[in-house]
Formats: structure tokens, C-alpha cells, sequence
């Protein structure tokens, strides 16, 4: 059985009924086929904690040399008000998250300052005493996976590259590789819209763009499953796309695989203007969305990569990246 929202998306796009045989003859993996192909048989239960915790991934990327947004301040257990003030107060802007949300949920993206207020991207103005409120909600399990207390993060805000600058709206773009034993095997732009409150959430009305593996341009874009040409709130046409630095971002995202020990995972990446490509978090259930930006379903690629042989699993991280940049190009189809 097919998850309902992805085939929703799908039949949408089709613009017609479209059979759970059709879906599979298609390419496109299910919901289940993920979990229990996928997840439950690449992905080792006791490697969950270093990506289902942004904290424990951000000192994992440390050890292995992965940049990731500088970590301001970490608070284990539920701060008093003077500590969270002495962090955030020299502060024009930062980002305030749990280390184990989901789904985009609790994060907090202050871009300035006007007086005694924080400005978030939209533009609206929160209180000191708003930003320790959110910041006790994190802690008290609001925003956890399975409700309970949670650790909050204070990061630096990303400034991310310019190309993006018409391609997002009130917030930051991010890049989803889907990488599969070692090798990336599908990749998206998420940009944020007014839709989506300025994050990169498709569930919220965020624009998802499918990227060609081999150049890092844009080939298909969807908002709410429907395909679409334009961004909906600054009309910038996608078609010109080219995400700078493709091949150094697509590296991080390969090298997650011996970082985190997970064989099947979505890796997160933000564009910095001074850094390049940073991690932003792993993912070890990565939705299936991405199939419906690319217009392209994933169970062919993930299939191929099961068939090679050990010789070819064993490449190393340039040898996986150069495999997947070749075989999943755009021009070969799927």
C-alpha cells in the first residue's frame, strides 16, 4: 500500500486515477515498501540517536570534518532566564531549534533586530519574553518526537548564497540528497514560500525542485503536487536554476554515509555565502516527496544500487560520487 499523501501528489500530477500497479511500473517507491525494503534493512536501530538528535549530528559532522552551522549555545536541561538572555542579547540574528524536532517544527529563525523586538523573516516582531516562552516550550517536549523534554540549540543563521536570492521567499533554501548505501541517488531544492511562514517545509506550501544529479540544475518543480514553472511569490522561472557548487555539496551528502553508519538517509544541506555547503541535519526516514519534485520515482535507483556487487559498494566517497553523477543523470531517464 502506497502512502495516501504521495499518491495523492502523483495522481495530481498525472492528472488522472492512477493504480498502485502504475505507481510501481513507474518507479515510484510507497510508504511501506520504504519502511520495511528500505529502513527497517539498511538502518540500524543503534544509530538512530546521532541523527534523530541535530545536537549529537553537529558533534558527529565535528569528528568528521563535515561544516555545519556554527553552534552558538546548547542547552541541555531547561535554562533560567538570565542564561538564555546572555546568549541571545548581543545577538542581530540567530536560530533557536530542538535538537530532536521534526518536520520543521519549533524552529525559530530571528533576522534582525528593531529596538527591544526580534524580527522574524515575515516580518513580524516577537518580545524577549516570546523568544523564552518558545524556548520553554522546546524543553518541555513540545516539539519532540514523542513529546519528551528536549535540548535547545541557539545556531548561527546561515548566510546563504545569493543565486537563491529570487528563488525563496522569507526564508532559507535547503537541498534533500537521498543517499543509499553510500551513494546519492536523488536530490531536491526546497524554497520556502509565503505559504510556508519563510521554512522549507513542502507539507506547509514550501516549493519542491528536482535537481540533476550530475550538474545541479534544476529539472521539475511542484508546490502542494502540482507542477509549476515559476516561484509563486517573486515569479522567478526555475528553468535557469543551477545550484553553485554542486559537486561539493553532493560530497558532504556521500560522506553522511560513513558519518552516521545509516544505509538508507536524507542529508540536509544549506548553501553559505563564505562556507559553501553545510549540514544542516540527517534524516534516517527521509519522506518520499522528493520523487514528486524530480518527477522521477526512486525504486529503479535504489534497486541498481542493490544490485552491485561488493567490489563496487567498497568505492570509496569520489568513486560513489562519480558512479551516481553518471548513472542518475537526468538525460539517462529512469
Amino acid at each position: 500500500m502506497l502512502g495516501f499523501s504521495f499518491k495523492h501528489l502523483v495522481t495530481r500530477l498525472r492528472g488522472g486515477i492512477v493504480s498502485p500497479l502504475a505507481l510501481r511500473r513507474m518507479g515510484v517507491l510507497g510508504m511501506n515498501a520504504r519502511n520495511v525494503n528500505y529502513i527497517a534493512r539498511y538502518n540500524d536501530r543503534d544509530k538512530y540517536p546521532i541523527v534523530d538528535d541535530k545536537l549529537n549530528t553537529k558533534r558527529a559532522a565535528r569528528r568528521y570534518g563535515i561544516p555545519s552551522p556554527e553552534l552558538i549555545a546548547a542547552f541541555e536541561t531547561q535554562p533560567s532566564r538570565a542564561r538564555v538572555m546572555a546568549v541571545i542579547e548581543p545577538l542581530w540574528q540567530f536560530v533557536i531549534k530542538p535538537a530532536r524536532g521534526s518536520g520543521g517544527k519549533g524552529i525559530l529563525v530571528i533576522v534582525g533586530r528593531k529596538g527591544d523586538k526580534y524580527l522574524k523573516p515575515s516580518g513580524a516582531e516577537l518580545t524577549a519574553l516570546d523568544i523564552l516562552r518558545h524556548v520553554s516550550n522546546i524543553h518541555s517536549g513540545l516539539y519532540s518526537l514523542g513529546g519528551k523534554p528536549d535540548r535547545v540549540m541557539v545556531e548561527a543563521l546561515v548566510d546563504f548564497d545569493p543565486v537563491f536570492d529570487n528563488y525563496s521567499f522569507e526564508g532559507v533554501p535547503d537541498i534533500r540528497v537521498i543517499v543509499f548505501r553510500g551513494f546519492p541517488v536523488m536530490a531536491m531544492l526546497r524554497c520556502s514560500t509565503h505559504d510556508s511562514d519563510g521554512k522549507a517545509n513542502l507539507h506547509q506550501g514550501a516549493v519542491g525542485v528536482g535537481i540533476d544529479l550530475a550538474t545541479g540544475r534544476s529539472c521539475h518543480a511542484v508546490q502542494r503536487g502540482l507542477r509549476i514553472d515559476r516561484h509563486p511569490d517573486t515569479e522567478m522561472p526555475f528553468d535557469k536554476l543551477v545550484v553553485p557548487g554542486w559537486r561539493d555539496l553532493v560530497r558532504l551528502a556521500a560522506s553522511c554515509y560513513e558519518m552516521t553508519g545509516l544505509g538508507y538517509l536524507g542529508c540536509d544541506i544549506v548553501l553559505d555565502r563564505k562556507r559553501g555547503p553545510l549540514l544542516l541535519e540527517a534524516n534516517a526516514r527521509p519522506g518520499l516527496a522528493i520523487q514528486v519534485a524530480n518527477g522521477v520515482g526512486l525504486r529503479s535507483r535504489l534497486q541498481h544500487i542493490e544490485s552491485l556487487d561488493l567490489e563496487q559498494l567498497e568505492k570509496n566517497v569520489e568513486e560513489r560520487l562519480n558512479y551516481s553523477m553518471i548513472r542518475f543523470a537526468a538525460t539517462r531517464g529512469d
